[in-house]
């Protein structure tokens, strides 16, 4: 059965579709996984899809997107040259790339790799079969299905994804790069998950790239678990340059026990609609969280960043900064909500949103919300939405430089105080330059992937004369 245009993507046809393909579904769960799988279902049936009257979504309308004619891939996609579509050749970007396609791990040599150290990467489907002491423990703990619909259906549907495991004491020498990838003759549904273990102590840093390689509808919801053992650190980036009929619901859970670490990166450049729910729960004190978020959004494209942080803990720090640059018809939305537990004392929590609209029909709603339930914190929230400032457009064009090139240099620096937070300089150096390829205007669908790898014959520049300023 397949939905269409007069009988779209609903709670009915996936219940359904659930129950014509359970076996299907179920094959390589252990009981302890099917057990969960079938609690997922039946969360879903009662939730439903989230609407505007549901109220972490009163700002998102998924009326268009759900009403579209889909295909779900129940099995891997054949894909010949994985080589072609996975490359990725940034300069002296050294990474271990993973890839998948449309939902599925995909490697030409073996689906999971074993490394001597004890890193395990690869399919978490074969991970389920072969490490379940390492699965069951945390796939499906930190995500709350009971009350979050995506989360519930992804638990039900969800048939593969990545694992990366990295032992107790074990230092990642090299970033790992997951190039998550849709190309499809039909439009598609895809429903991945992703889990990543870092053990007490370890180190990892993440590249998480969502991409598409034609201009296909797709609804894309991507769910993917994180655990900081105690003492672990890890540098995290979620990067998204879709193209612009595609939905894309991406939830990121990171468990922080004692003394962990964590910096994420959101970097969303193109994409219909685009919504990224970050959870982050201190379950261990003295651990810290810095969140930063750049998006830039044009003609009638929709993104919506939703950030919730539980000091669970005491003695923890939390950090948020999200910048938006939206142009046109295009609108955003921030909710961002940190709350502090009863038993966290001296919790340092701070949050900010600063949006530049271009247009007068671009919009943004921006909702930072503190719920505090004890008094020995330091907390603060903010939010600035506006236009370029008039003084400092004034101050470069009165030394020579165009108004265009003003407007686009006022906004690189503007997005240059998230992007200079990358740690991997020739990822920041590209980030830049796909930044400018954006702000100009120029920047579509990559030919490779996300990073745009195809290295230019010339880098992007603005055309300034600075020996004016």
């Amino acid at each position: 059965m397949e939905p269409s245009a007069s009988n779209p993507i609903t709670r009915e046809y996936l219940l359904n579709l659930f129950q014509e393909n359970y076996k299907k579904l179920i094959a390589g769960d252990t009981p302890v996984l099917q057990a969960r799988r079938e609690m997922a279902i039946a969360a879903f049936k009662k939730l439903g899809f989230p609407d505007k009257k549901t109220e972490d979504w009163r700002s998102t309308d998924l009326s268009g997107s759900l009403g579209l004619d889909y295909h779900y891939p129940l099995g891997p996609s054949e894909e010949k040259d994985l080589q072609k579509v996975f490359r990725c050749d940034i300069p002296h970007l050294d990474t271990a790339v993973i890839g998948q396609l449309n939902g599925w791990y995909v490697s030409k040599d073996v689906p999971l790799i074993e490394l001597g150290n004890g890193i395990i990467i690869g399919s978490l489907a074969e991970a389920i079969k072969k490490y379940p002491h390492l699965i069951e423990p945390h796939l499906g703990q930190y995500t709350n299905v009971e009350s979050n619909a995506f989360a519930a259906l992804n638990a039900a549907f969800t048939t593969d994804g990545t694992f990366i495991y990295i032992p107790d004491g074990v230092k990642s020498e090299k970033a790992v790069q997951l190039v998550n990838v849709i190309q499809h003759r039909e439009n598609i549904f895809i429903q991945s998950r992703n889990l990543v273990v870092l053990g007490k102590g370890a180190k990892l840093t993440v590249v998480h790239c969502d991409d598409s390689y034609d201009y296909q509808p797709s609804f894309s919801n991507i769910v993917t678990e994180i655990v900081l053992g105690e003492g672990a650190f890890l540098d995290h980036y979620k990067l998204q340059n879709l193209n612009n009929t595609s939905t894309l619901v991406s939830s990121n859970w990171f468990h922080l026990e004692k003394e962990a670490q964590l910096k994420s990166h959101y970097i969303s450049l193109n994409g219909a609609l685009l919504r990224n729910n970050t959870y982050v729960r201190f379950d261990g004190p003295f651990g810290d969280a810095t969140i930063y978020g750049l998006y830039l959004m044009d003609r009638k494209q929709h993104i919506d960043n939703y950030v919730a942080v539980d000091h669970a803990s005491p003695d923890c720090e939390s950090k948020e900064l999200f910048k938006g640059i939206l142009d046109e018809h295009a609108t955003g939305v921030f909710n961002g909500h940190i709350l502090v537990e009863r038993d966290a004392q001296r919790t340092n929590a701070y949050q900010n949103n600063r949006n530049l609209l271009l247009t007068d029909t671009a919009k943004i709603n921006s909702k930072p919300f503190l719920e505090i339930y004890n008094d020995d914190v330091k907390c603060s929230h903010g939010s600035t939405t506006g236009q370029l400032d008039e003084n400092a457009m004034f101050y470069l064009r009165q030394r020579g430089i165009g108004e265009d090139n003003a407007r686009m240099l006022l906004m690189f620096a503007f997005a240059d105080e998230v992007v200079s937070r990358i740690a991997i300089e020739p990822l920041r150096f590209r980030i830049e330059d796909m930044v400018k390829k954006r702000l100009q205007g120029e920047l579509q669908i990559c030919e490779q992937c996300v990073l745009h790898c195809s290295t230019p014959e010339h880098p992007v520049e603005f055309r300034i004369d600075l020996s004016k300023i």
